[in-house]
């Protein structure tokens, strides 16, 4: 089995990038399911139930969020009845969605749990106690476990791969926007990286256009950011799993640019 695991997806550079690169990858047979982050995919903040629309037809088969997963209203009734968009599994009770989700597919189950850290982030539930209470019933989730870990600070998300390993499938990080060269096999055949990287304009600064940034921080004022275009890039991992076993058995960065800009 193969998955692409896509860094989080900035704007609609960030969209096209995901429809070309997964079109290509699925044409070659290279790729069987699809996991992206999308919480940056309305404009650099939020996800709209159209967008995530948009990202399921262009081949994306299970969508996770983040820390500005409300930041479009609209999307909390959508999260309710899609369960193919999830959102961390540490909210605090009450929040609409869910934060896991398991699909079939051609070599079985293959489950998605959404996690967000706590370090330099907003205060939520323990990531490391909620992930142990969802994998008390490890069973029912299936073989396949992928879990997103987003977070600010490299050390936490580091920690959760440890502490996960020879457990789940694969822990990958998501949030920071800059992909990082650790990707690596742990013990038990746990796939990890500590980010993914974006998808999205390389060109700029995580997906915003510079000079608007600049100026913020020159100012010091905020100043909307608008999205930056060139040099268009998806980023992520490419997962070679042994489905029987739920064990990753490679792990590749990904870093493929767009060559269509239809």
């Amino acid at each position: 089995m193969k998955i692409l695991v896509a860094g989080d997806i900035v704007g609609s550079p960030g969209r096209k990038a995901l429809a070309d690169v997964v079109a290509r990858l699925k044409d070659a047979g290279e790729v069987d399911i699809v996991v992206a982050n999308a919480e940056n995919a309305a404009g650099g903040k939020g996800l709209t139930p159209k967008l995530a629309q948009e990202l399921f037809d262009a081949g994306a088969d299970v969508l996770t969020l983040g820390d500005h997963a409300w930041d479009r209203k609209e999307i909390m009734d959508y999260v309710r009845v899609t369960p193919r968009v999830i959102r961390p599994a540490n909210f605090a009770p009450g929040c609409p969605g869910r934060g896991l989700v398991t699909i079939d597919s051609d070599y079985g189950k293959v489950t998605v749990i959404n996690l967000v850290g706590r370090v330099f982030m907003a205060p939520n539930e323990c990531p490391f106690r909620t992930v142990d209470a969802i994998l008390e019933d490890r069973d029912s989730l299936g073989k396949v476990v992928l879990v997103d870990i987003h977070a600010e600070a490299t050390s936490e998300k580091i920690t959760m791969g440890r502490h996960l390993e020879g457990r789940v499938t694969a822990v990958f990080g998501t949030h920071t926007h800059v992909q990082t060269s650790d990707d690596t096999i742990l013990a038990g055949g746990t796939g990890y990286i500590t980010d993914l990287g974006m998808t999205g304009a390389k060109d700029s600064s995580l997906g915003r256009d510079l000079e608007s940034v600049t100026r913020m921080f020159l100012t010091g004022m905020h100043i909307p950011f608008k999205m930056a275009r060139d040099d268009v890039k998806l980023e992520g991992i490419l997962l070679e799993i042994d489905p029987e076993l739920g064990i990753t058995t490679k792990i590749s960065r990904v870093r493929e640019s767009v060559v269509s800009r239809s």
